[in-house]
């Protein structure tokens, strides 16, 4: 590593030494090679080439998916004192124009574009009179149709080589299995590439899953216990963002909504809102979260099972980028599994269906796991390992195993004798001896099953209902209002033949694991000054108009309340504080600090 590198990285970000692979990335592009980084979210994937950016001549270009956050980024490196700017179609042609100036006078370090502006044959002819002395191109799996995340712009940036010959290309991504790893080296014409594959593993995340029961409340219930805390919630459908925004909203949970269907302006407003904790909780489709700079996220909920472990993992991935503590809660279903296979299989592209089907089962997979979620999850990408995590809800409330037989006789006589034309809801009233009009009217009241069960909660039975689907005695029958079917396999069960194990069911299991200690990161710290320096970092960013996380990260906020600083030189041993920043907030966090400590003396 060239000295030069390392103090860049002291100077400008406040960092002591390179995460793990960070050198070697950052070498490979100093010494003109190409280069695939594939390392998870919070890494630190942007330092790799911020730092050659800086310590050569001339500017990095960097590709980026989304125009929305690619000031976020400027703005986080301004403040570090680096000159950064994005040219995008928001710019008119005086400001393009003016853009251009700066560059051809060496004021600009590191500039940022979209693939679809990059490849207008007038942005490259411009950009060729250049000295760009690193292409980095975000998001790099968005190239390869094979992924999760295809995007048609990225398939064609394979021709920058022949544009920039010269130029070394680093392409980064935080989830790339081996197929599209080399999807990505050779649609982008990558030369005599050097690879750096980092573990998959986040520690410092959690991996909580949880049945649905009471969807709405459950949800409710988890945010409250995480409050004044910065979190995600992933939903499958544009109207199911709107339900549960407007649910939060009615429970006094400071949220906002974000999908494709709205308009430009409000999906800006949305996101500024929660990127500066005017908001607490961003409700979303997948359509956003990439390229996400928030390192203070400390939830992520899937409110509907995903798709793939791919986009699971990089959405869960965007929890905890500060290294700190966080979690990722799925709320699981039985009954999406079905609904999501009948969408896959609505797809006329017969190749693409069955590779989604495919990547879709191993998530199901994932969701049904009675071993360690990690090691499902790692193994999944090809790191093997073979101890438990110790940091997982199956880890830290293992499930126990009981004689279900006669639970699992009583659910599927229940489901039999209705007619099998009933979805969960309606067998478990029955099973509990319900008299509602619709029991009426059927006469199921009237049945040997009618309250059978009426010693068992509602949620109880729904988990076992979920256990016989997984176990393959009853099947979902999406083409019939998802009614309830027996399979063949039940024969056995009804007639007593055959044991059954199931597992007993957890009616509360996230608000019992997110309780436990954490076992990864015990950070001893102050918290009381913590939420001090919070609060002035809130005040600080509103003045300047900039997400609170610009000005510091949680995890710097952290650092100082285990160190103490009570001087410049104090403060600048602090992760995370540079000399630009120590001038513009040094003094004022060393005040607040101060403060504190004097209420002790």
């Amino acid at each position: 590593m060239q000295p030069t590198a390392l103090n860049t990285l002291k100077s400008v970000f406040g960092y002591e030494s390179f995460r793990q692979g960070q050198a070697e990335i950052i070498d490979s592009i100093l010494n003109k090679t190409d280069c695939l980084a594939v390392l998870p979210t919070g890494s630190g994937k942007s330092i790799c080439y911020q730092i050659p950016a800086l310590v050569n001549s001339g500017f990095a270009l960097v590709i980026s998916p989304l125009i929305a956050l690619m000031q976020d980024q400027v703005d986080q490196l301004n403040q570090f004192g680096v000159s950064a700017a994005c040219l995008n179609s928001t710019l008119d042609f005086a400001a393009q124009d003016d853009l251009y100036n700066q560059l051809s006078h060496d004021q600009i370090k590191i500039l940022y574009i979209a693939p679809e502006k990059l490849l207008q044959p007038h942005t490259l002819n411009r950009l060729l009179h250049f000295n760009i002395n690193l292409i980095a191109i975000d998001e790099a799996h968005c190239v390869s149709q094979w992924g999760h995340d295809f995007r048609p712009d990225y398939a064609q940036l394979g021709t920058l080589k022949s544009y920039f010959p010269r130029t070394p290309i680093m392409a980064l991504t935080a989830t790339a299995d081996d197929t599209t790893q080399e999807d990505i080296i050779n649609l982008l014409n990558l030369q005599n590439c050097y690879k750096y594959i980092a573990s998959f593993d986040r520690p410092n995340i959690r991996y909580i899953q949880q049945e649905k029961f009471s969807a709405l409340t459950q949800l409710k219930d988890y945010i409250q216990k995480h409050a004044k805390q910065s979190g995600i919630v992933y939903c499958s459908s544009r109207k199911r963002v709107e339900e549960v925004q407007a649910f939060l909203s009615r429970h006094q949970i400071k949220a906002t909504a974000y999908h494709a269907g709205f308009t430009l302006e409000q999906r800006k407003q949305a996101q500024t809102n929660w990127l500066r904790d005017n908001v607490e909780v961003m409700v979303a489709t997948v359509a956003f979260g990439m390229g996400i700079n928030k390192p203070d996220v400390r939830y992520v909920v899937h409110y509907d099972i995903p798709r793939s472990i791919e986009g699971y993992y990089q959405e869960t991935g965007r929890a905890g980028r500060d290294g700190l503590d966080s979690e990722a809660l799925l709320l699981f279903d039985e009954s999406d599994i079905e609904r999501v296979r009948w969408m896959i299989s609505q797809n006329p592209n017969a190749d693409r269906a069955e590779l989604e089907e495919n990547k879709f089962s191993s998530m199901v997979s994932l969701a049904h796991s009675q071993t360690c979620r990690r090691m499902v999850l790692l193994n999944y990408f090809g790191e093997a390992i073979n101890q438990a995590c110790g940091n997982c809800d199956i880890c830290l409330n293992p499930p126990q195993q009981y004689d279900g037989l006669e639970d699992a006789q009583k659910a599927l006589s229940c489901i039999y004798r209705t007619g099998q034309a009933s979805g969960f809801n309606y067998i478990v009233e029955v099973l509990r001896g319900a008299k509602n009009q619709r029991v009426r009217e059927h006469q199921h009241n009237k049945l040997s099953v009618h309250g059978i069960g009426k010693d068992k909660s509602p949620e109880y039975w729904l988990s076992i209902l979920r256990q016989l689907v997984h176990c393959g005695l009853v099947r979902i029958d999406i083409t019939d209002n998802a009614h309830l079917k027996l399979t063949e396999r039940a024969r056995p069960i009804l007639r007593g033949e055959v044991e059954l194990k199931l597992a007993l069911p957890q009616i509360d299991k996230a608000a019992v694991i997110s309780q436990k200690e954490k076992p990864w990161l015990k950070q001893n710290y102050d918290k009381r000054l913590f939420e001090r320096l919070r609060q002035l970092r809130k005040q600080i960013a509103d003045e300047y108009d900039l997400p609170s996380y610009i000005i510091f990260n949680d995890a710097t906020l952290v650092d100082m309340c285990i160190k103490v600083p009570d001087s410049r030189q104090a403060m600048l041993k602090v992760n995370g504080v540079g000399k630009q920043k120590l001038e513009k907030y040094g003094d004022l966090f060393l005040q607040e600090i101060a403060s504190y400590q004097h209420r002790f003396d």
